[in-house]
């Protein structure tokens, strides 16, 4: 028998937790530290209210679905706890219970009940191998969303993950590159281990993106926001030394770029990134710290290196091999249905939608996962 709860105020950071998500097929976003300061950081701030469905099997924690309730308008919509910073979605439970759970009719009629009322429910960012969340819901298929993660295997040496993933002129072109910046001045290459150096990192990440995504093409920068900036170095400062990896590229005793990465399961996830574009684009600075942030992971053993969403080129340039993304919709009402349905069919308002979620769904143009510079000394990332 199954027990199904909402319990809003749900301890991420709880012992039963933790050992759940250890032997679950959740991803780096379903991670405890990461749950728990989005649902304190963001959600907590009145971004959304949280709707965390627990379900327990003889008193253990069986599978937990980290969700919100949001408004757009006069639209309710219930959607899981991604709030433009998650590229990965999965319920927190292993594949066999899960199995059991959905199996289950009472159960699925207990997590429906719970979800109402709502307009809408839609989950995006599903990735192939994720579990089938849909058969909680009575939705048949998912629905793809028009883009691709991209993940690169590590070689067991940098010089072979070299030869292997980049191209032979492009190699030369990075090593002309690290003789130029050598040339300019004291320049080092680190994943930061204090509180004081994650932090001077996140404010010169926080200046340079500022100036690039200033919202004159998009939405502004996610960085730019005190919660999302309080988050994203809750996040690194909580995780240093395990699930957060903090890079910084300092020349002489000045960040000139830096990048957030998650550790999970032998995979690091590069999330977020940003470079001094006026002083160091000539150089390269953002791929040359792509290319040392791939040395550190295979230095520690890591077996992939991780892009996640977004079909930006740099990604099959660095070894980056596509997975398309799935998504989720079922209407609670005729207002959702004829949202919905709206948003499908006419291309005008598939535009509309794309700003309305820019602003307050997915991940905005700038807020998406964002390497530091692209291989044609673009910046990298959408």
């Amino acid at each position: 028998m199954f027990e199904v709860t909402v319990e809003d105020s749900f301890d991420f950071r709880s012992k039963e937790y933790a050992e759940l998500f250890a032997s679950s097929a959740a991803t780096a976003f379903q991670h405890p530290i990461w749950l728990a300061l989005l649902y304190e950081k963001i959600v907590g701030q009145g971004a959304a209210t949280p709707l965390i469905i627990v379900v327990r099997a003889g008193g253990r924690l069986a599978m937990v679905l980290p969700l919100v309730r949001r408004r757009y308008t006069l639209l309710k919509v219930v959607e899981f706890a991604d709030m433009r910073v998650s590229d990965y979605i999965s319920p927190v439970a292993d594949e066999e219970m899960f199995s059991r759970i959905v199996a289950d009719g009472r159960t699925v009629a207990a997590i429906r009940k719970h979800l109402k009322p709502y307009d809408l429910l839609r989950i995006g960012k599903l990735a192939d191998r994720s579990l089938p969340i849909e058969r909680l819901f009575g939705i048949d298929k998912r629905e793809s969303m028009g883009m691709s993660a991209y993940s690169s295997k590590l070689e067991t040496t940098f010089t072979a993950w070299r030869e292997h993933q980049l191209d032979n002129s492009y190699r030369k072109e990075l090593d002309k590159k690290s003789r130029q910046l050598g040339r300019m001045g004291q320049a080092r290459f680190e994943c930061s281990d204090s509180i004081d150096a994650i932090r001077t990192t996140f404010d010169a990440l926080k200046l340079y993106r500022g100036k690039r995504f200033d919202g004159s093409d998009g939405p502004a920068d996610l960085l730019q926001s005190p919660s999302y900036f309080e988050f994203y170095m809750a996040v690194a400062a909580e995780g240093c030394g395990g699930f957060a990896r903090t890079y910084t590229f300092w020349m002489d005793d000045r960040a000139i770029a830096g990048a957030l990465g998650l550790a999970h399961r032998g995979s690091l996830l590069v999330i977020l990134g940003g470079f001094d574009e006026a002083g160091y684009r000539k150089q390269s600075i953002g791929s040359l710290m792509f290319e040392q942030i791939a040395r550190d992971c295979i230095e520690r053993g890591d077996h992939s290196l991780d892009f996640t969403i977004g079909d930006e080129p740099y990604k099959i340039t660095f070894g980056g091999r596509p997975s398309p993304m799935w998504q989720i919709f079922r209407a609670g009402s005729p207002l959702g249905y004829a949202a919905h349905m709206t948003v499908e069919k006419l291309p005008a308002a598939k535009v509309l939608a794309r700003r309305l979620v820019g602003s307050h769904g997915k991940k905005p143009k700038s807020g998406r996962t964002v390497l530091p510079q692209a291989p044609s000394d673009e910046a990298a990332g959408s």
